[in-house]
């Protein structure tokens, strides 16, 4: 029998449970780290930045410092698929982005996942792996090619990243182009991808999104002086939040980068190697000033400048 003195629902709860609104569900499927610098901590706090949901896969973790990575330690693929099956059976997921992994097992039970979602955007990130055994990174690199590319919806990368995993026998005197790079990974079924950190003369690069037949938009950067862990991870994560939340791929590629832009601004400096992009910026007091701006940074993926400033986005743009 009911508590005839049970109180009423004030009126935030009322609210919330009448509301047919909620923030847009982001999974992300990335490596702890345990530094704070990139990985999982990058991907949430990126993801709730841009007004979404983050339902973080954790695939294995780091042992890392904020100069270098020491060591990984990969999760099985079975500890993969009971986390991610147990997320998405729950909430409807809007957009899906993809890390680094830890092994070609966790890729193949990551895109057999991916591909139960086909609807549904996947952002593919691929970071640095110079780090790793070369044997490592070979066969991880033959499974993301053969498995996850084919369901990506955007690969997003470093120029140089990219450039020696898809062109390896580049033969032009010229550095490719991101329309280049564009078109090995169409070969492989990525229809759009981003190129990061494309050299450009006096210290400048440049960011392109391209298909194998056109620049959908692009944005030159100075570069900064210090070097930052993490932008890659924090650009893809805001991107992939933003397509979420109903934004077109120009669009949030514009606005995921002006968010990176922020957050290198705001960068700070905790321990004794790189600096990490601060991306709660928008959560700090107005009239507190940053001075690590001054101190400037060269970054592993994007080294940029001032754009218009970010507005954070709204949750609860998409309904569920």
């Amino acid at each position: 029998m009911a508590n005839p003195n049970t109180p009423l629902l004030d009126s935030r709860q009322l609210q919330a449970e009448d509301s047919d609104t909620a923030p847009a569900c982001v999974m992300t499927f990335n490596t702890n780290d345990p530094s704070g610098a990139a990985g999982l901590t990058a991907d949430i706090a990126a993801i709730v930045s841009a007004g979404a949901h983050p339902l973080a896969v954790v695939t294995g973790t780091y042992v890392r410092d904020t100069a270098e990575i020491l060591d990984h330690f990969s999760f099985d693929e079975e500890a993969v698929t009971d986390q991610a099956r147990s997320a998405l059976e729950d909430m409807p997921v809007s957009a899906i982005k993809v890390g680094f992994v830890g092994s070609p097992e966790n890729i193949s039970t990551i895109a057999e996942i991916a591909s139960d979602y086909a609807e549904v955007p996947l952002i593919a990130y691929m970071p640095s792996l110079s780090w790793w055994d070369e044997s490592e990174i070979d066969s991880y690199l033959d499974a993301f090619r053969e498995l996850m590319l084919p369901q990506a919806t955007l690969l997003i990368g470093n120029h140089s990243t990219l450039w020696r995993w898809l062109l390896p026998d580049w033969p032009g005197e010229r550095n490719p182009s991101a329309r280049d790079i564009a078109k090995a990974a169409a070969d492989l079924g990525v229809p759009y991808t981003l190129v990061t950190g494309i050299p450009l003369p006096d210290q400048f690069i440049d960011n392109v999104l391209a298909t194998p037949q056109a620049v959908l938009y692009s944005e030159k950067f100075e570069r900064f002086e210090a070097i930052f862990e993490g932008t890659g991870e924090t650009l893809s994560a805001a991107l992939c939040a933003l397509l979420a939340n109903g934004h077109d791929l120009q669009a949030a590629t514009a606005e995921a980068l002006t968010y990176l832009d922020h957050s290198l601004n705001a960068g700070f400096h905790p321990g004794m190697g790189h600096f990490i992009p601060d991306r709660l910026f928008w959560a700090q007091a107005e009239d507190e000033e940053d001075d690590s701006a001054d101190s400037g940074p060269a970054t592993d993926d994007a080294d940029l400048i001032s754009n218009p400033p970010f507005e954070l986005p709204s949750g609860g743009t998409t309904k569920h």
